[in-house]
């Protein structure tokens, strides 16, 4: 197959770590890998948006990542690029008049805007994956959020229109059926991790002598960092590594990074909080093995491969009953539930770990197994593989999958 992907704001060639750089990234490059691996033919169109990125560029065997010249050729917010988005589909339209995929996939909604209008009056199945579906933002986080006041309309409409939406988690599935999408017109393949790299067995990043709790992702209000490092003054001696952000030089102008700088000091644990910024996907392993516990406390998650990598390398992911958190970690099994935004609860479940190495250590290696028989990469990309299939077959219904 010829298989198109739409990913506007996240390229697969980016560094992770940045206000709009994290899992989204990540699935999508190792899904065109995989696939390409399989021996189809990807495509990542993604937009330009710095003068030095050429044209196009051979990420991998078989996948190209095509660079579209849509806005201006810097950085925007992801939630300032609605404008552009016709100016992105008129380029795929062209693009697609001249070479017709198979298949067209589009990643985040305003992807699913641009792959619509690309696709005018030319007959191939289109995919939709939101990553993050706009109404589920705006419940948890109201007048903060910052996303077009179209942005719910429009993604009701995608998902209503597209020939499979293909969902990250069970708990997605509930709310496009409440949007109108019909069960049988979703499936679910999760995001998924390398288990090549995230592996219990390996080297470590260097540590202090104290109990170390890790928590690493974008560092935006949403993901709840504030809550960890509030529940860090009820874990007595631990430290908290914090990895991800934006540049180290940008440090002092950043709103985000002096926050929580002011409410580590409010809480008075400045002393045991260590900010590291963004780290690679390459160190990351090295990294969550350093830890004793790793925190991801959004509010809400559309997925989060946060647990996945802690668990694939050994390490106790204590998480928010939230979203995808629902499905990939079974708590006092591969993990710990809390609810969002308590950092009490947060700290009484960390000190418990903390007390207790033996659990965790059962905990740490009942995830690995669990992590390794589920959500490795071929595995998905096969899910996928099929998905693509059943699209271009009509006429076999697409019934929603398990997501454990």
């Amino acid at each position: 197959m010829r298989i198109d992907m739409v990913s506007e704001h996240a390229s697969p060639l980016a560094a992770l770590g940045g206000v709009d750089a994290g899992g989204q990234n990540v699935h999508v490059a190792e899904l065109a890998n995989g696939l390409a691996r399989r021996g189809h033919q990807v495509v990542v169109h993604t937009r330009r948006d710095s003068t030095e990125l050429p044209a196009t560029v051979q990420a991998a065997p078989g996948v190209t990542v095509e660079h579209v010249p849509a806005g201006p050729p810097r950085p925007i917010p992801k939630d300032e690029l609605l404008p552009y988005m016709a100016e992105f589909g008129d380029h795929l339209s062209v693009r697609w008049g001249l070479q017709q995929p198979d298949v067209v996939h589009a990643h985040f909604w305003m992807s699913g805007v641009a792959a619509r209008r690309g696709l005018t009056g030319i007959d191939v199945p289109v995919l939709q994956t939101f990553h993050a579906l706009g109404r589920v933002k705006r419940r948890h986080q109201g007048a903060k959020d910052p996303s077009p006041p179209q942005r719910e309309r429009i993604e009701a409409e995608l998902a209503r229109t597209a020939d499979l939406v293909v969902a990250t988690c069970s708990d997605e599935v509930s709310e496009l059926t409440e949007l109108g999408v019909p069960e049988e017109r979703t499936a679910v393949v999760p995001c998924g991790i390398d288990l090549t790299k995230f592996v219990p067995a390996g080297p470590s990043t260097a540590r202090t002598d104290r109990p170390r709790i890790l928590s690493i992702g974008r560092l935006v209000e949403r993901k709840g960092v504030d809550t960890v490092i509030t529940a860090l003054a009820g874990v007595p001696d631990a430290e908290l590594v914090i990895a991800g952000g934006p540049e180290r030089s940008t440090w002092d102008s950043d709103p985000e990074i002096a926050r929580l700088r002011s409410v580590a000091e409010r809480a008075g644990v400045a002393d045991r909080v260590d900010f590291r910024g963004q780290v690679t996907h390459a160190d990351a392993p090295a990294l969550y093995r350093s830890a004793d516990v790793v925190v991801s406390a959004p509010w809400y998650e559309p997925f989060g491969t946060v647990p996945l990598e802690a668990m694939a390398c050994g390490v106790v992911p204590v998480v928010t009953a939230v979203g995808g958190h629902l499905d990939t970690v079974i708590d006092g099994e591969t993990g710990l539930l809390v609810p969002p935004r308590d950092s009490h609860a947060l700290a009484s479940r960390l000190r418990a770990l903390l007390a207790r190495p033996r659990w965790r250590c059962e905990l740490g290696s009942t995830g690995a197994e669990h992590v390794r028989a589920r959500y490795g990469w071929d595995r998905l990309v096969r899910e996928t593989e099929s998905v693509y299939r059943r699209a271009l077959d009509h006429s076999e219904p697409l019934p929603v999958a398990g997501s454990r």
